[in-house]
């Protein structure tokens, strides 16, 4: 009789979900920066056989295109072809965000805005995160729109091509490898102890709680039809401490929400540099203090969130100027007339932090401007300096967007340059767990 496995483990567990065999690269030297051309050009056509013939085959067109040719005419060129010299000059910074359609202002303020900033100090990876994104149940259609809409979106922000590296996650080789790695020294208690897991658990219509032994229990009753709790939205976690060490980053942005994420990122580090030897820089969170957290227009107690099933709470970065405009007129306040900040204010602290971002002066700045002037004005120069600094973003945005070849061209380039760090960065991994290397 054979015995169970010991499923504590998220790497037990998957083995023993899958129970087939796998594929793994493993690189030939700590230093390897790519494959050689040989293994890469096996690897390409092993993807042309798998992925072809259907609609939804391509990595970002409507089908997979045939051996050296697109639609339009262009050569593909292979991938992995160039070698990239990583330069360790600067700090590396890493950051990663689903495409989830159009970003809200809180992501704009409190994330988008703040890397631009920090593209001329650090060495930057921008990613995409179209894995992350699958968690969830999407048209094949609308995620690789959302794809490059959201990269779009990102350039039109600030985010340079020319100086940082920005990229889709699945173009890049090394993620889902990583986190398999990382996952098989994670237990599961850690993961089923994430706050997010459980809300997202919650928003489907499950019940959850923690028995006095400490496992996590699911209920049924209440959930949406056809809801599911998959495996991914519990592995999400491990996959997205393997983004952030796969380019060994020194620095995450990450807002207060996913603190949670970042420490279990740490622990992981820290448990293989442990368990093997120095392998991965500890990342440190990189918070804003300024604008990090923009509330809901209509609870300000709230974070703003795109998903808020009340749209007139949410400012979008591509709402037209009426929209704009209507939902900020339309902003909860508060009681008494005072457009001051306070802790006994939100509704009002929430604008006052809003016109502060994009006017550039400090809160009691504006506070002293209008000194008793009435809600209805604070809120009518506010929706005009909202419309205003969005447009030329907006302009922008539509450019880009017209023209899809261009962006192709950036995702290629910024898949080159993460692709040459990831794959140092894995050969190291390989090597210390035992892999053998690749013969030539």
């Amino acid at each position: 009789m054979t015995a169970s496995p010991d499923l504590s483990r998220m790497g037990d567990l998957y083995a023993s979900v899958l129970g087939l065999g796998s594929v793994f690269f493993s690189l030939d030297a700590p230093d390897a920066r790519h494959f050689d051309r040989e293994c890469d050009k096996a690897v390409w056509d092993g993807c042309k056989k798998g992925l072809s013939g259907g609609p939804d085959a391509g990595w970002m067109g409507d089908s997979m295109p045939q051996a050296g040719e697109l639609g339009s005419g262009r050569q593909i060129v292979e991938p992995f072809k160039n070698s990239f010299i990583v330069s360790e000059e600067k700090r590396v910074i890493l950051t990663c965000a689903q495409p989830t359609g159009v970003l809200s202002l809180g992501n704009y303020i409190g994330a988008v805005k703040n890397w631009a900033t920090m593209q001329d100090d650090y060495e930057c990876y921008f990613g995409i995160v179209d894995m992350h994104a699958i968690t969830i149940r999407r048209e094949p259609a609308d995620l690789r729109k959302a794809t490059y809409s959201c990269l779009a979106q990102y350039i039109a922000c600030g985010l340079d091509p020319a100086k940082s590296a920005l990229f889709v996650q699945s173009h890049v080789v090394g993620h889902a490898e990583l986190a398999w790695v990382l996952g098989c020294l994670t237990p599961i208690g850690e993961l089923q102890r994430m706050t997010q897991f459980k809300e997202k658990a919650a928003r489907l219509g499950f019940a959850v709680k923690d028995d006095a032994d400490g496992e996590l229990r699911f209920s049924h009753e209440g959930a949406k039809a056809q809801a599911s709790v998959n495996s991914g939205l519990l592995y999400y976690p491990v996959l997205m401490a393997a983004d952030i060490l796969l380019y060994n980053a020194h620095a995450v942005p990450v807002g207060e929400d996913q603190r949670q994420h970042l420490e279990l990122c740490r622990d992981v580090a820290q448990r293989f540099n442990s368990t093997f030897s120095p392998t991965f820089n500890i990342p440190d969170a990189y918070i804003p203090k300024v604008g990090a957290r923009i509330m809901s227009l209509q609870e300000p107690t709230k974070k703003m969130s795109k998903s808020d099933d009340n749209q007139n709470a949410v400012l979008y970065l591509l709402d037209p100027p009426e929209r704009l405009a209507k939902k900020i007129n339309s902003a909860v306040t508060d009681s008494g007339s005072e457009i001051v900040a306070s802790p006994e204010k939100p509704g009002v602290s929430n604008l006052l932090s809003l016109f502060s971002v994009f006017s550039g002066k400090s809160i009691p700045e504006i506070e002293k401007s209008y000194a008793g002037s009435s809600y209805a004005v604070f809120k009518k120069d506010l929706a005009e300096l909202v419309v205003a600094s969005l447009a030329p973003v907006q302009a922008r945005y539509e450019e880009l967007m017209a023209d899809k070849a261009g962006l192709e061209q950036i995702l290629k380039a910024g898949a080159e340059k993460a692709q040459a760090r990831a794959y140092k960065v894995l050969s190291k991994v390989y090597r210390k767990v035992g892999f053998v290397d690749r013969v030539r």
